[in-house]
């Protein structure tokens, strides 16, 4: 668990202003995928995905993502956001996010033919 890491690489932290920055290696952000993203938006916590020692990426949540790195958040992503909620499909789980988009797809490939 990555929780559980102290003393080592992946462990490693690197302090910032407010908010905590974890480095993992890649095949540790990929088995414990879940974990990160519960810790990313709870905790507003960062993770730098490290691959043979070199960063390949930041998961961060999109709200520190906005305030951080976006000077003017884009009207279309405003719009997502209110049209997700309205729908109700911002509380959707993972398995129905996989059935939505099995039916599209589906729906596509009948359309195709």
């Amino acid at each position: 668990m990555i929780s559980s890491i102290q003393g080592r690489k992946e462990g490693f932290v690197i302090p910032s202003a407010k908010t905590v920055t974890k480095i993992v290696p890649a095949l540790t952000a990929r088995t414990q995928f879940g974990q990160i993203l519960r810790r990313v938006k709870k905790n507003q916590e960062r993770f730098v995905v490290d691959r043979r020692g070199e960063p390949q990426a930041v998961i961060m949540s999109v709200e520190d993502y906005l305030r951080k790195f976006v000077t003017h958040p884009s009207a279309a992503l405003a719009a997502l956001r209110r049209e997700a909620k309205a729908k109700g499909v911002d509380q959707l789980s993972l398995r129905e996010i996989n059935l939505v988009i099995g039916r599209a797809r589906r729906e596509r490939r009948r359309a195709a033919h």
